[in-house]
């Protein structure tokens, strides 16, 4: 049995752990340019960086828990949390290792699926601010979104991230499906979340998925294990969005040679109705995302707070 005074030191290290883990996430926020992450710029910023909320935004995490991480006071950061965030702030892969081990997880191992996104990868995302793009795992776990994607398709977060778990799990989603493109969804994803599973048998988040779509749809364990075959195919995609209306769009999905990630890109036929609206939407997306104290304030008027802290 640990003695008192052991028990201490251990809460104390744990403590700085975490206040190093959050000093850590607090700096290298500053060192983002939010133009380079797809973000509107523009008002008066104190920070060169993020703000909270646009790193809360790009993470898919709630702004009260970056708060909590930067100031010490969450404790325990699971490794999907660390993992968006490294993604959010844009680190190398050893950046990435000495996060997780801030957080006191051990880094992903070669078995694990696949979940850094190469900074080659990143910039092509930066300069496809106008069109939808996300990035997916191989288990067809959301990585990666810009601002335009989140728009079109809302935000996501948890269990939400992953594909195949909405498809059995979620709530129904904004893009429009007929009893056969449902069929033909589901197939395809069992079966890419099939083969992931046989690539990376080491993977304990996936192993967990697979078990919990099994238990809870009966759907799902019946295509897993009928070993239904069928694969995702580039089509168009109808998405009724709540302020623009009906956007219909041509889906390509592209792979990153060694890498195991899939890109989603989304586009419209140039000069079409959908083009206008996915262009209104870039808009009201920028407008969504840009807080109050960016806008342009009567002159004269006050701006309160640092901007750093609001609502996800």
């Amino acid at each position: 049995m640990a003695r008192p005074e052991s028990q201490h030191r251990q809460a104390e290290y744990r403590q700085a752990g975490r206040s190093e883990f959050g000093r850590t996430v607090r700096r290298w926020r500053d060192r983002v340019c939010p133009q380079a992450a797809g973000l509107p710029v523009g008002g008066h910023r104190r920070a060169p960086g993020l703000r909270r909320e646009e790193l809360a935004l790009l993470a898919g995490i709630s702004v009260d828990y970056v708060s909590r991480l930067e100031q010490g006071r969450a404790t325990n950061p699971s490794d999907q949390v660390v993992e968006a965030l490294g993604r959010a702030l844009r680190v190398s892969a050893a950046e990435r290792e000495h996060l997780f081990r801030l957080a006191g997880l051990v880094p992903p191992g070669r078995g694990s699926v696949p979940a850094y996104i190469t900074p080659g990868v990143q910039r092509m995302l930066d300069r496809l601010s106008g069109t939808p793009v996300a990035v997916s795992d191989a288990a067809w776990t959301l990585l990666l979104a810009n601002p335009l994607y989140t728009a079109l398709m809302g935000q996501r977060r948890g269990s939400e991230r992953n594909a195949v778990w909405r498809t059995f799990l979620g709530a129904p989603s904004r893009v429009r499906h007929s009893p056969q493109s449902q069929d033909d969804l589901e197939v395809s994803q069992v079966c890419a979340l099939r083969a992931a599973a046989r690539r990376y048998p080491a993977d304990q988040r996936l192993r967990r998925l697979v078990a919990e779509l099994r238990a809870r749809s009966d759907r799902f364990a019946q295509l897993w294990d009928s070993a239904a075959v069928g694969r995702a195919e580039a089509g168009r995609k109808t998405v009724d969005h709540p302020r623009v209306g009906a956007v219909t769009l041509d889906c390509d999905v592209l792979s990153v040679a060694g890498s195991d990630l899939r890109i989603l890109v989304h586009t419209a036929e140039p000069g079409s109705p959908d083009a206008e609206r996915l262009a209104l939407l870039a808009v009201l997306g920028t407008r969504t995302l840009a807080p109050a104290e960016d806008r342009e304030q009567p002159r004269g008027s006050a701006t309160m707070g640092d901007g750093r802290s609001g609502g996800a």
